[in-house]
């Protein structure tokens, strides 16, 4: 990058675009937004001050109104991109629409920028190879909301110059986020590989009516989400055995292999989706899913002051 406190560009300002306007506002940057639809971009500055006053009252940021003065709205992308040393690409997921988008930002931008593409499991090698500055493109895959969640996937296309992707890790981990960074690209990456892992199984275990979406929820979010809110699948496992992960392997290996080739990988059926989503809209009707959208992220809110204060105390 070709400043050491770069201005930020972010391209695309949906649920995930305007979260990462905020991960850089608080931190300190100056922040340009470029949407090409003319309503999102009338929404970015209300939701940031929204988000950002509850950051505050949660104690997570101080001056609500000095992060969402740092965020700025562009009407054309050019004007975004302009002179910033780091560029956030969050535009739909098709490898055409983020083709079409990194080309632009490819001959607008400073050559010295990065870019990083906020695709949630299509590698940037199928949508930079006709860019001019490719070598300074890679993933910088978020959760969604990444100014709730920390975790960046950063994954270099074949061409990613590798001083580029040490810049990217240190901006990303510099900004308050956590860097997981990838040695080679991969469909869906490591977070949606472990996630489809999960949601294969759980689809299936739905389908042949193990038990109802409520109960395989719950398992996960008041069994072992518990757990993995705060630690990972192999220091859970590390923590599960009296002699640590070797003997949780010795003990539980056999078991885990034989439940893999139990089960053929299958589509998600379409009747089994329909069921399911039947299910849920009893459970919460389609015009209360924003609300609980926003339920989500204030629960989240108060997860990360919980986490940040007991970092504090350790």
């Amino acid at each position: 990058m070709s400043t050491q406190s770069p201005t930020i560009a972010i391209v695309g300002a949906g649920l995930v675009g305007s979260g990462w306007a905020l991960v850089f506002a608080r931190a300190g940057h100056a922040v340009r937004v470029f949407d090409p639809s003319a309503d999102i971009r009338a929404r970015i500055l209300p939701w940031a001050r929204e988000s950002a006053a509850e950051l505050a009252a949660a104690g997570l940021i101080g001056d609500a109104e000095a992060v969402v003065a740092r965020i700025a709205v562009f009407d054309t992308l050019a004007d975004a991109v302009a002179g910033a040393g780091y560029i956030q690409e969050s535009v739909f997921e098709t490898v055409e629409t983020k083709t079409a988008v990194c080309l632009a930002i490819d001959a607008a931008m400073d050559p010295l920028a990065i870019v990083g593409s906020s695709s949630s499991g299509i590698p940037a090698s199928r949508f930079t190879e006709g860019c001019v500055n490719r070598s300074r493109f890679l993933i910088a895959h978020p959760v969604n909301p990444p100014h709730l969640v920390p975790v960046v996937e950063l994954v270099p296309a074949p061409w990613t110059d590798a001083a580029v992707a040490g810049e990217a890790r240190a901006l990303m981990a510099a900004v308050g986020q956590v860097p997981v960074s990838l040695s080679r690209e991969i469909d869906g990456f490591i977070l949606n590989r472990l996630q489809g892992a999960l949601l294969n199984e759980a689809w299936a275990l739905y389908d042949d009516g193990f038990a109802t979406l409520a109960d395989i929820d719950a398992t996960v979010s008041c069994g072992l989400g518990l757990r993995w809110s705060f630690m990972g699948p192999f220091e859970t496992i590390d923590l599960n055995a009296p002699g640590g992960i070797a003997d949780y392997a010795r003990r539980l290996g056999g078991l885990y292999y034989g439940m893999a080739q139990s089960r053929t990988p299958r589509a998600w059926p379409a009747e089994t989706i329909r069921r399911a989503d039947d299910e849920r809209r009893a459970a919460l009707p389609a015009d209360e899913l924003a609300a609980r959208r926003a339920w989500r992220d204030r629960v989240l809110v108060r997860l990360a002051a919980f986490r940040k204060a007991g970092e504090s105390a350790s």
